[in-house]
């Protein structure tokens, strides 16, 4: 009887993790909140200080005076996060020479689990193109809040979580412009023509 209950117990748990996950994946699909909430040629930035996969400090500067690709997620992130740093490292050689000083960057929404060596191994295994970025939660908190991007903590189980989050990547002009956003598994000739659009400013 004991091992029936345990048994199901274990059924009920695995269940609930796969629901959690079909649930987080199809919020993070939906949801667009750059698209609803920020209007393009604006700044939208605020100063902060981080520090980059190489344990260095980074500020608001690194995201002027080249066209940017800024994305938040995690890497603990099931689905979403790697698959979008994927695309990321595709697009340079998608628009070939046109990339030029195109630079591309991931803040982690998980920055007590994101450790700058973490974030190495996990940005590097995707491209050499890309800079992750963490630091203080409270210091992430606010940067993601002045970005409008959703980050949510969701528990999965009684000691793990996920972080529900927004997306888009965020397409930032040389002077630190916002002025567009590329939707998750969006189609590759429409964010190939807005990655075009954005190194031409």
């Amino acid at each position: 009887m004991a091992k029936k209950a345990s048994k199901w117990r274990t059924r009920a748990a695995i269940a609930a993790l796969a629901i959690a996950y079909v649930g987080i994946f199809f919020y993070q699909t939906a949801y667009v909140g750059t698209q609803r909430s920020l209007t393009a040629n604006v700044e939208i930035g605020t100063d902060f200080n981080l520090v980059d996969h190489n344990g260095k400090p980074i500020n608001e500067a690194a995201l002027k005076g080249q066209p940017t690709a800024l994305f938040f997620g995690l890497t603990h992130c099931p689905d979403v996060c790697p698959t979008t740093l994927y695309e990321m490292s595709g697009w340079f050689d998608a628009l070939g020479p046109e990339d030029a000083d195109l630079k591309a960057f991931f803040i982690s929404v998980d920055p007590l689990r994101d450790t700058p060596e973490l974030m190495k191994v996990y940005v590097e295994n995707m491209s050499d193109r890309i800079t992750g970025i963490t630091g203080d939660p409270a210091e992430i908190a606010r940067v993601a809040k002045v970005w409008h991007i959703y980050r949510q903590k969701v528990a999965i189980g009684e000691d793990d979580y996920i972080m529900d989050h927004t997306a888009s990547v965020l397409l930032i002009d040389r002077d630190g412009m916002y002025r567009n956003s590329i939707a998750y598994l969006e189609d590759s000739e429409t964010f190939l023509t807005k990655l075009r659009e954005l190194v031409r400013y």
